[in-house]
């Protein structure tokens, strides 16, 4: 006999997102009973519940997951875009004030409200393309006040909306103005004095550091990631984005959740992914504002069987777009990714970009009830169509948010 649930959804055509070709294809109609938050029945057979929502033969998902975005910040670059496509090279763009420190300016000057106030729109959007996981770095303050009202502002998120916040400290983005020229004594701040904090009052469950030459090295990076790990913080990595620096091995040595961006990753890095399950994440929205022409080593992440998660990298200045069903779209047209890889980068192994695997990115007994209702057909939809309403409902913990 079943057991009773709170909530069923019947008639429900599941893509669970488990391993192997049959999570990513749709089942029979089937009934999928949640109690307390929790996944707790899939059956064929009709469920007893307190409450039935019938899903009319629909494609049910895991909730997508957003496992990098900067979705808090103030101020706005369209200026700066307006005036780049005139033909004004950045460097004249920062000497005027623009570029990342006009943003550190603009979030600084911000009330932790003002700054969760902004970012609601912008969350909004990728609530509409079926998001109920998103991960928010820091990284416009680049103070231990700014940068611990950035992370408060992230978390104040969750009481505005039904959605799971994962924060994360990017302290290590870019050097302040302030500290000009004196790069390793901000490190130091960041590593004895930020990092202790945000640990002690759980503001971030992991640090991320931008390795490049335009941020951070691989020396300063370490540091970064081995305060991480003395506080009991899991790191991640932005590497590889513009040159070969070595930063997603060094993040990968560090037990990292992810490296992400790695356009310039070559097969050492990718073995060292492999070698410790850390998560490749793409991140096609920057790549195709920057218009960049080095991809990503796609062939050699599916090679060595590492898992690929794709992300918005929502933000102000080289990737302005919260829907994450169009970067599964370029995930596609510009990586060449098929569409079941492009729905797995979404669910399962962002899931495992956050350490989350155990609990959400799939349809599984046990797991958090985290889903999604698509008035969909087929699963290749998510990374095909855009811009048409597909989503008819998400649940978060369980509770619906209908659209």
């Amino acid at each position: 006999m079943n057991q009773h649930c709170d909530l069923a959804l019947s008639n429900a055509r599941v893509i669970s997102m488990t391993k192997g070709s049959e999570g990513y294809t749709p089942s029979p109609l089937c009934h999928i009973g949640i109690t307390n938050g929790q996944i707790t029945a899939l059956s064929l057979e009709p469920l007893q519940a307190t409450n039935t929502f019938d899903c009319k033969g629909k494609l049910v998902t895991p909730g997508f997951i957003d496992c990098h975005t900067h979705l808090i910040f103030a101020g706005s670059r369209a200026d700066e875009f307006e005036q780049r496509l005139k033909g004004v090279p950045y460097q004249e763009i920062a000497k005027q004030g623009g570029g990342i420190l006009s943003t550190v300016r603009a979030t600084r000057e911000a009330t932790q409200e003002e700054l969760t106030e902004l970012a609601l729109p912008r969350l909004d959007g990728l609530l509409r393309t079926g998001v109920t996981t998103v991960e928010v770095k820091s990284g416009y303050g680049l103070t231990i006040e700014d940068e611990i009202k950035m992370l408060r502002a992230a978390k104040a998120l969750e009481a505005h909306r039904k959605v799971h916040v994962s924060t994360t400290l990017l302290a290590a983005h870019a050097l302040p103005p302030e500290y000009a020229g004196r790069a390793d004594e901000y490190i130091e701040l960041v590593c004895k004095e930020i990092i202790p904090l945000v640990a002690k009052e759980s503001l971030a469950t992991s640090v991320d550091v931008f390795c490049e030459s335009i941020g951070f090295n691989l020396a300063q990076t370490e540091q970064v990631f081995q305060a991480a790990i003395d506080y009991g913080l899991t790191v991640k990595g932005h590497t590889e984005q513009l040159s070969n620096l070595g930063g997603t091995a060094l993040t990968a040595r560090y037990g990292g959740l992810s490296a992400d961006h790695i356009e310039y990753l070559d097969e050492q890095g990718v073995l060292a992914l492999s070698e410790t399950n850390t998560v490749a994440t793409l991140l096609p929205g920057a790549f195709y504002f920057l218009k960049e022409t080095q991809q990503p080593p796609i062939e050699l992440l599916r090679q060595h069987q590492v898992p690929i998660a794709i992300a918005t990298d929502l933000n102000p200045g080289t990737s302005p777009f919260a829907d994450l069903t169009m970067m599964m779209n370029m995930g596609c047209t510009l990586f060449g990714l098929t569409p079941e890889e492009t729905l797995r980068g979404v669910t399962s192994h962002a899931a495992q970009a956050l350490g989350m695997s155990d609990r959400r990115g799939q349809i599984e007994i046990g797991f958090e009830a985290d889903l999604a209702i698509w008035d969909a057909s087929h699963p290749a939809e998510f990374s095909y169509f855009q811009g048409a309403p597909r989503l008819t409902a998400r649940l978060v913990a369980g509770e619906f948010d209908h659209v």
